[in-house]
């Protein structure tokens, strides 16, 4: 029985803007990259009438029965687009969860993915974002994972060759909820990423954008903040921003021994806390 392995990149915001409200979800765009750090699924053709799907892995308890990989395989299901064929699936979770890194949307991406490039199913463009968008907006970033960004009218344009930076990621001892977080969510943004283009990537802009749910985050875990100030003075980085709805914050760098050295002064303090390396992709 042939066994594959592929790898499901984490992501980060460089940039979020909330510039409106849908019907349940809000409205965002944002500038992404993918880094280093990935979660290692196992994908094999299954014997059983059911799928089997498990996790293990340092990040894989409190994992929900309904998470984003069963539901992606509900869906094709539903669908029949697998054409009766059940898979095993094994997720070795590295990436943290509640921190903001798309570990479970890129897992439901990334064994889409998967399963169109070993022709196990075959979707036009439409299909797939019909697919992505009933698992998670953020899903169909993972589907390509280049550096993008998302318009607020739902369109992604990804770039090849971009500034790459080493970043390092916190994450206290606390996760935060995506939906607690923009459910504080009271003022809407211009939208300023509609005509994306690469220039958008360029140190010079990204110091202008903002993550916005980051006032909203500080002001419920006031811990955040403080994290933020502290990592703001570790060898200086070029920015620190929260990424996604948090709790993990980067701290951005421009050499690999500024980063690492970081890295060693931050554990130095915050023992306890996840902390993690990694350059964009």
């Amino acid at each position: 029985m042939k066994i594959y392995k592929v790898k499901s990149f984490a992501k980060i915001n460089l940039a979020l803007h909330v510039t409106g409200k849908l019907t349940k979800l809000h409205k965002i765009e944002t500038i992404i990259k993918f880094i280093q750090l990935h979660d290692l699924i196992t994908i094999k053709i299954g014997k059983d009438n059911n799928h089997k799907i498990s996790f293990n892995g340092h990040f894989s308890k409190n994992i929900k029965k309904n998470n984003t990989v069963d539901n992606l395989f509900k869906i094709l299901d539903d669908k029949n687009l697998l054409n009766n064929k059940k898979f095993q699936i094994n997720v070795k979770k590295n990436i943290p969860q509640e921190a903001g890194l798309g570990g479970g949307s890129m897992n439901a991406a990334t064994i889409l993915n998967f399963l169109i490039k070993k022709k196990f199913i075959k979707i036009n463009q439409k299909k797939i974002l019909q697919i992505t968008n009933l698992i998670g907006s953020d899903v169909i970033l993972g589907i390509n994972p280049l550096s993008a960004i998302l318009s607020s009218d739902g369109s992604v344009k990804r770039f090849l060759k971009t500034s790459s930076f080493y970043t390092l990621l916190v994450r206290p001892n606390f996760g935060c909820s995506t939906k607690k977080i923009y459910s504080g969510v009271k003022k809407f943004s211009k939208p300023v990423l509609n005509n994306p283009n690469k220039n958008m990537l360029n140190l010079r802009l990204l110091l202008k954008y903002e993550n916005a749910l980051e006032k909203i985050a500080f002001l419920k875990y006031q811990k955040l903040e403080k994290l933020k100030l502290f990592l703001e003075k570790l060898n200086q980085p070029l920015f620190v921003r929260m990424t996604g709805s948090g709790s993990v914050l980067v701290a951005y760098y421009q050499r690999k021994r500024d980063c690492e050295l970081a890295k060693v002064k931050f554990k130095r303090k915050f023992r306890n806390y996840w902390c993690n390396t990694s350059k964009t992709i």
